[in-house]
C-alpha cells in the first residue's frame, strides 16, 4: 500500500487511514464517475445475484472500466481505480432481466482480487479521498456554458441533484462523462485527483473541437 500511497499522494487522505471495503465488481465498457447517474440492465445470473445481496444488505458494488475482456461470458480483467456504485430502484419489466438505476459514490483501488465459481469477481478495495471543493477558475467558464447546453439536451432528471456547476469537481466529472471521449481517456480522468487540472484537459478538448471560443 506505500508504494501506491507514494505514487499517488494525493489519492489518500494524509489526516486518516485509508479505508478498506469487500465488494463485489462489476466490469463494463463504461467509466463511472462520482455522483453519476447510470442505469444499467442485469440479465447475467452472477450479476443478478450480486444485485440482490447488495439490496437486500443495502451495499455497493463496485464498477471498473474492462481493460481486457468482455462484459458478458468469462471474467474481463479490471482497470485496478473504479467507482462505488449505489442503488436507486429497480424494475423487472420482463422475467430474467433487470433495470437498476445506480449512483456514483467514492472512487477505490483493487488492492486484492479473486473470482467465484460463477464468475463473480470480488475485490479488497481501498477508497481514495474525495477532492476538495474549488470553484470553476474564470479561464474555464466557457465549460460552465457547455454543461449548461448539455443539460438543457439531456434534461436535468439524468444528473443527480443538486447541480453544482460552481464546483470544479462535479463540472469536470460532469463533462468527462458526457463529452465523447474515448473510453482510456475518461479512465485516465477518473484516475486524476486534481480537478483543475481535468477542467483544463476538457477545456483543451472543447476548444479543440470547436465548442468553445479558442481565445
Amino acid at each position: 500500500m506505500n508504494w501506491l500511497k507514494d505514487k499517488m499522494p494525493l489519492m489518500f487522505d494524509p489526516n486518516n487511514a485509508p479505508r478498506s471495503l469487500d465488494i463485489p465488481i462489476f466490469p463494463l465498457h463504461t467509466v463511472l464517475y462520482p455522483e453519476a447517474l447510470l442505469p444499467l440492465k442485469i440479465f447475467e445470473p452472477r450479476y443478478m445475484d450480486m444485485v440482490k445481496t447488495c439490496l437486500k444488505n443495502d451495499t455497493p458494488f463496485g464498477i471498473c472500466l474492462i481493460q481486457e475482456g468482455s462484459e458478458v461470458g468469462a471474467p474481463a480483467m479490471p482497470h485496478a481505480i473504479g467507482t462505488l456504485a449505489s442503488i436507486g430502484h429497480w424494475d423487472m419489466p420482463q422475467l430474467g432481466i433487470l433495470h437498476i438505476m445506480t449512483q456514483g459514490g467514492e472512487r477505490f483501488f483493487i488492492e486484492d482480487s479473486e473470482v467465484a465459481r460463477d464468475g463473480l469477481i470480488h475485490a479488497q478495495v481501498v477508497l481514495i479521498a474525495a477532492e476538495a471543493t474549488q470553484a470553476v477558475p474564470a479561464e474555464f467558464a466557457g465549460s460552465v456554458a457547455v454543461l449548461h447546453h448539455i443539460i438543457d439536451e439531456l434534461g436535468e432528471a439524468r444528473f443527480s441533484q443538486p447541480l453544482r456547476l460552481d464546483d470544479a469537481s462535479w463540472l469536470g466529472y460532469r463533462l468527462a462523462e458526457t463529452l465523447p471521449l474515448k473510453a482510456s481517456v475518461k479512465q485516465d480522468l477518473l484516475e486524476m485527483n486534481d480537478s483543475l487540472m481535468r477542467l483544463k484537459i476538457l477545456w483543451e478538448f472543447l476548444k479543440r473541437h470547436g465548442l468553445v471560443d479558442a481565445d
